[in-house]
């Protein structure tokens, strides 16, 4: 394991390079792997993990779109994919990947098949660390433990098509039979991170549900609309304020931040651009801190999570869900960010 210093500050991480993949096939070779849930992170984590070698079945419920979406996939039925109760009951891992609703729902039949020795495996420390909402409470005689993708399910599929590696954090929660630490992992690189940063239950959910809320999602949709709604309120076409709000920023200004950083990014635009950029920064930090602040409280304090659980937990949420994702894809931002995508030149069609 390798030790990072961040301005004074020491991590733990473990790279493929000091943990390859031989080494992953090996701690595992025993094992198998049964991914239950084939929604957003499951099918990503289950077929990378069999193109790595791993012995990896998937639990999915019969007749349902997921289901055949593992056929097609690849997962052979009475092979590989199994009725989830009969993959709980084969599998020595169980990766509980359904949505945090789901898993609070399906948990008195998981928590039946956990017996001695086996290991339960989260993308995600939602379940434990709220457990007096969830009522998810392992048994003390299986290891718990999580890796958590810094990425969507989609994401992590075509790093690894890629060649490349998602980043994720590990954790673990409960180490009952002395090797949770080599099995997770283990899993971590066969799943396809790029390299593992230690982290806890606790702090992963908290910053998870912070991030989502915030910069990875809410808060940019909230930006976003804010700056799009002042060009056009000022008289600028939908095209010219789509490009500068998010065409823009996403195609050409963020992959120079992931390449080298923020202050590269900067010394790479135009002395006006750096001189307006570094004028402004802090006052949109100074703005926002206050906001995240309440948001940090409100993940803490468990009312976000108990919001999710109440929400998600309802017959109705996919109905009204849809409604309000129909919102933002029928909002002129969106729409016109449509029109801008199909412009662009991979997706023109080529004369001959």
């Amino acid at each position: 394991m390798a030790k990072l210093n961040f301005g004074g500050s020491e991590e733990n991480v473990v790279t493929r390079e000091e943990f390859p993949l031989s080494k992953a096939q090996d701690v595992l070779k025993d094992e198998i792997v049964a991914v239950i849930g084939y929604g957003v992170q499951g099918p990503g984590q289950a077929l990378n993990q069999k193109d790595n070698g791993i012995n990896v079945i998937v639990g999915q419920r019969k007749g349902t779109k997921t289901w055949d979406k593992a056929v097609n996939d690849g997962f052979v039925p009475g092979e590989t994919l199994f009725e989830i109760e009969e993959a709980l009951e084969k599998g020595t891992i169980i990766c509980y990947l359904l949505s945090d609703a789901a898993q609070i729902e399906l948990w008195p039949t998981v928590k039946k098949h956990l017996t001695k020795g086996k290991a339960l495996y989260f993308s995600h420390g939602f379940g434990i660390t709220f457990k007096e909402q969830t009522g998810i409470i392992p048994p003390p005689d299986v290891d718990v433990f999580l890796v958590a993708p810094k990425g969507s399910g989609t994401s992590l599929r075509r790093m690894f098509l890629q060649g490349r590696g998602l980043n994720s954090s590990y954790a673990i929660f409960q180490d009952a039979t002395g090797r949770a630490k080599e099995r997770v992992i283990a899993l971590g690189i066969a799943v396809g991170s790029g390299y593992l940063f230690e982290t806890d239950f606790k702090k992963e959910v908290y910053s998870d549900l912070t991030g989502e809320r915030g910069t990875l999602m809410g808060c940019i949709q909230g930006v976003f609309a804010a700056q799009y709604e002042v060009l056009r309120k000022n008289g600028h076409s939908p095209s010219e304020a789509f490009n500068e709000t998010v065409e823009e920023l996403t195609q050409s200004l963020m992959p120079l931040v992931a390449e080298n950083g923020m202050d590269w990014m900067y010394a790479n635009c135009s002395t006006t651009a750096q001189r307006g950029a570094l004028d402004w920064w802090k006052k949109f930090r100074d703005a926002t801190k206050p906001v995240f602040e309440e948001l940090y409280n409100s993940v803490a304090t468990g009312v976000e999570s108990q919001k999710s659980i109440d929400s998600n937990s309802k017959p109705d949420y996919r109905e009204k869900l849809n409604i309000e994702l129909k919102e933002l894809r029928d909002s002129e931002m969106w729409q016109a960010g449509k029109t801008v995508r199909s412009l662009r030149p991979e997706n023109q069609a080529v004369e001959a």
